[in-house]
């Protein structure tokens, strides 16, 4: 059975875990499961910046990846960057396996205000759907209210849903038709 795992990098609230476990499922209607490992952290820190290159962090993420995973979501509450830009939100393989978001800029107190818990797990859920969805080939949407919609500020987050607009959910149902008939193909079909 393909699973979408979720993998904690750091200390991360197991609720948190468990409420995008359950929600991933939701949305993607793929078994999802959390699963830990162990990470060295100190090729990708840049004492410089202060932060963790998150590029270095999803290959690590996908190192070693179980036969029956197809997707990996690696969460963190560390800040993120690439060197083009100064933080991220998260980052992805585009049709590959890794996906990475990062709830350090997602927290209201990063920004000075009092903590909202729904908040956070609903920004956390937003961008963890927007990451996987690259992995899955989707690209930005223009669409103001998909989840796809390129969010460079934490007020973008709060402003688009959790779901996919028409067309990029379409292509997700494209994508899942065509493993279903790969695997039909394959002989490796499920029976029910």
């Amino acid at each position: 059975m393909p699973y979408i795992d979720i993998i904690p990098i750091g200390e991360i609230d197991e609720t948190l875990l468990l409420f995008l476990k359950q929600s991933l499922f939701q949305t993607f209607n793929i078994q999802t499961r959390i699963r830990n490992r162990r990470f060295n952290l100190s090729p990708v820190y840049d004492p410089v910046r202060n932060q963790y290159n998150s590029s270095g962090l999803l290959l690590e993420l996908i190192n070693d990846t179980p036969p029956e995973t197809l997707r990996i979501l690696g969460v963190t509450d560390l800040d993120v960057f690439i060197p083009i830009f100064t933080f991220l939100f998260g980052e992805a393989q585009l049709n590959g396996v890794g996906a990475l978001v990062s709830s350090h800029r997602l927290h209201n107190q990063f920004y000075g205000i009092p903590e909202n818990k729904e908040l956070l797990k609903d920004r956390l859920l937003k961008e963890g759907i927007h990451e996987l969805g690259h992995t899955f080939g989707l690209i930005h949407c223009f669409s103001l209210n998909c989840v796809m919609k390129s969010s460079t500020y934490v007020e973008e987050i709060d402003q688009k849903s959790t779901h996919f607009c028409r067309s990029c959910n379409q292509q997700i149902l494209n994508w899942q038709d065509g493993k279903k008939l790969d695997m039909v193909r394959n002989g490796s079909q499920e029976k029910s």
